[in-house]
């Protein structure tokens, strides 16, 4: 099999849709806007739709009549984790006119649902089969308090680390062993369910910093993993595990931002622009090769995970495991978005798709030959209307708007968390350049348009 062939690839695909095709599918609860591509492609397999929407989002939203939509509020959060969070619960507990929305929708209870990586798999909703999702055992995974020993036990080199309990005098006695030139991050746990996107991350380089972070981390965690502040590209390696092993993918960077005044991190996009050497390329897959056949041998994993990171002076560091399709593996998938989303749901679902590791990797020189990124940004708790959508200019440094096209359309609008925008397309991001320095223009402009107040930011160096 060759999936490089188009053709070949397209009938496989085809055949992955078989989970789906000519069902009915529930899509969500998530945000509208972020369910447009699936909308159409279950459409295209024959499929009824209904999306539950949670909000309606930035960018193009499905076309009408392609899909039933009903608005379901989520619960207040403030922040993307939290957001996130509820998905779960959301999915489990709809309200009875929502309910009464999909038994209408699908009378015969013969569809399918179609859900984010933060809905568990284990047990049916209203009786339909959960996909798109993964099992609980696989999220639970992703407490930052496990990662350093599944890094251990694959063999896997990592930064010296120490977990402590939230104590101010246990965490000021791990970070004085642990501080580097830049000082020290903390990680909170799990124990309240997933966190993601730096939310749960402090830098700590004075005693006022561990103050503040002890006064997030004691409502919110039971213990904090403390690593000494790792300089360099933050970056991250995705593979997918298949019954005879696991496909490592490229590179992707993340485009991390750091608030030195603050001591704060501000998550942005991610991209396939940037190139380590050849060498850290090597290491870095061969690390998710190892993770993989750990998690596989272990824990009966399957399907898509990423291993984030830093590329420092001294080679890629592991920081964190990601037991999904996360958005790094989203943004590798971009070659062909569909194929790989099929390839995920029915690897998790437990179905034998019939292709192995050499039939995966084939595809890797395909995402060197076409780059994609997504420079987008988030705000907690902050509002700036909308949905709005228009074309903005690059004089090589900053974003400005314009009255005509330009390649570069930005989309901002509000979330149940707070705020969202993204640069979408983006014919600014070239081979060989750093996302980080196009998502620090764009927060830039946020900031001047809209008063969002991501402040003075700096993309982190690379040193290799």
């Amino acid at each position: 099999m060759d999936l490089t062939d188009p053709d070949q690839r397209a009938a496989v695909t085809a055949r992955l849709a078989g989970l789906y095709a000519g069902q009915p599918v529930v899509v969500g609860p998530t945000v509208l806007a972020g369910t447009t591509s699936y909308v159409a492609w279950f459409r295209a397999r024959g499929c009824p739709v209904l999306v539950l929407a949670t909000a309606r989002g930035a960018g193009a939203v499905p076309v009408d009549g392609d899909c039933v939509v009903v608005d379901v509020t989520p619960p207040p959060t403030v922040s993307v984790t939290e957001e996130l969070r509820t998905h779960d619960r959301l999915a489990r507990h709809l309200p009875a006119e929502v309910v009464a929305a999909v038994e209408a929708f699908d009378p015969e209870r013969r569809g399918t649902w179609f859900t984010t990586p933060f809905v568990t798999t284990d047990e049916p909703i209203l009786g339909r089969p959960a996909t798109g999702g993964r099992p609980a055992s696989f999220l639970a995974l992703e407490d930052k308090m496990l990662a350093d020993e599944v890094w251990d036990a694959a063999g896997v080199r990592r930064a010296p680390y120490l977990i402590a309990p939230v104590d101010d005098a246990a965490l000021a006695r791990a970070t004085d062993e642990l501080a580097g030139p830049l000082g020290a991050v903390w990680s909170g746990d799990a124990r309240d369910g997933f966190n993601g996107g730096g939310n749960f991350v402090r830098w700590i380089r004075e005693d006022a910093d561990q103050a503040a972070a002890m006064a997030f981390f004691a409502p919110r965690c039971d213990r904090v993993r403390v690593l000494p502040f790792l300089d360099g590209v933050p970056c991250s390696i995705h593979g997918f595990v298949l019954p005879d092993g696991t496909a490592a993918l490229r590179p992707v960077e993340i485009a991390m931002l750091r608030d030195v005044e603050h001591r704060s991190f501000v998550y942005g996009g991610l991209g396939t622009f940037w190139d380590p050497p050849e060498a850290d390329r090597a290491a870095m897959r061969d690390v998710v090769r190892r993770v993989g056949a750990h998690l596989q041998a272990a824990h009966g994993y399957r399907g898509a995970f990423g291993v984030d990171g830093v590329l420092t002076a001294d080679g890629f560091l592991p920081t964190e495991l990601n037991t999904r399709m996360s958005a790094g593996a989203t943004t590798v998938a971009e070659v062909d978005r569909e194929f790989f989303t099929l390839l995920q749901a029915n690897l998790v679902a437990g179905v034998d798709t019939g292709l192995t590791v050499a039939d995966v990797e084939a595809l890797a020189p395909l995402m060197d030959a076409e780059r994609h990124g997504k420079v987008v940004a988030f705000a907690d708790e902050r509002s700036v209307g909308g949905p709005d959508a228009y074309d903005v200019a690059w004089d090589g440094r900053a974003f400005a708007r314009a009255d005509a096209p330009t390649g570069n359309v930005l989309s901002v609008a509000d979330t149940p968390s707070g705020m969202f925008a993204k640069v979408d397309p983006c014919s600014v991001l070239t081979r060989g350049g750093r996302l980080a320095e196009v998502n620090l223009a764009l927060m830039a402009f946020l900031d001047r348009e809209y008063a969002v107040g991501f402040g003075d930011l700096t993309a982190a160096p690379d040193l290799r």
